[in-house]
């Protein structure tokens, strides 16, 4: 994947339609919060709207209660939502016609290659990303009596571009660096690509911001945008926050639940700490601030072009 200079808040000239999207499989971490709250802004910043969807397709490690906790900690941080509350589980019907409207122009065939043979028959895992490139195994037909794992959507060997508002021009070559990916599982559920296309697609959203753990899945929900005909949103990919010596932040630590109780009373303490790590410089006289006022500062005052180039150590 290739990148160039990054975009200025200029490049902005339409009426923005953010949104946060948390799973909810656990409590919201300082990870989450900052991607929350440099969505909000971006999108306020822009006098748009920013709306809360729940990505509640994986049943199986949702936590009861979970969803009730995020809302009820951004909501703590100020970070309140237009509209109502969006649900993944509710748009299945709308998942299975776009999948059936790709299927019937015979861009996704059924594949029944385990993971573990997938690993055995293809390069190592792409380095900035743990998706295996699929060597297209199943492209031609799968073996007689082999059970169907995945159903894929073809690729073609050329590069989806896209400009994104803090890293600049990204180019990646989907053949190379994931293959034909999977758009549902041989149990029917829909897999996260071509539900978030969907998703983005039924609320009006058109500009996505999130952390840099999900540009290399850009290019793919791209591609899918583009074979559905469904506009593409503008992009902006945050910088991560990361343990120390530069260690993967574990989402079991470093959480700023509500129901913790972990930074309650110090929520403005924290905000401000996430404004400085997205490289803006709030005043000293917002010392002590509440997040009411912070948010307001940051409406004014944030900047894209600020952000720095790669994450770090949030400290608090």
């Amino acid at each position: 994947m290739t990148t160039a200079a990054p975009l200025s808040n200029s490049s902005i000239q339409r009426e923005i339609v953010g949104r946060f999207a948390p799973a909810p499989t656990g409590h919201l971490h300082v990870g989450s919060l900052i991607a929350a709250a440099g969505s909000w802004l971006i999108a306020r910043s822009a006098g748009g709207r920013w709306l809360m969807r729940m990505d509640d397709l994986d049943t199986p490690r949702q936590v009861p209660g979970m969803a009730d906790d995020i809302l009820k900690t951004l909501e703590d941080f100020g970070l309140f939502w237009d509209g109502e509350i969006a649900w993944q589980s509710r748009n299945r019907d709308a998942y299975r016609q776009a999948f059936d409207e790709l299927h019937r122009r015979n861009l996704v065939y059924p594949c029944g290659c385990s993971r573990k043979e997938i690993a055995q028959a293809a390069s190592a895992p792409h380095p900035e990303d743990d998706c295996i490139p699929y060597p297209g195994i199943c492209r031609a037909g799968m073996q007689e009596g082999v059970a169907i794992r995945s159903w894929r959507l073809r690729v073609r060997d050329d590069n989806i571009c896209f400009d994104d508002l803090r890293r600049g021009r990204v180019c990646q070559n989907l053949a190379r660096s994931c293959g034909d990916f999977a758009l549902r599982r041989g149990d029917g559920e829909f897999a996260y690509q071509l539900a978030v296309v969907v998703d983005d697609h039924l609320t009006g959203v058109d500009q996505v911001v999130r952390g840099d753990d999900l540009l290399p899945s850009t290019p793919r929900q791209i591609h899918i945008q583009k074979l559905l005909g469904l506009p593409q949103p503008m992009y902006c990919h945050l910088p991560l926050v990361s343990g120390p010596a530069g260690s993967k932040l574990s989402k079991r630590d470093n959480l700023v639940s509500s129901h913790l109780g972990s930074f309650r009373g110090r929520e403005g303490v924290l905000l401000l700490e996430a404004l400085r790590f997205l490289g803006q410089d709030p005043p000293l006289e917002l010392t002590g601030a509440s997040c009411g006022e912070i948010l307001r500062w940051g409406v004014a005052c944030f900047e894209v072009s600020r952000m720095p180039s790669s994450g770090g150590e949030l400290r608090i």
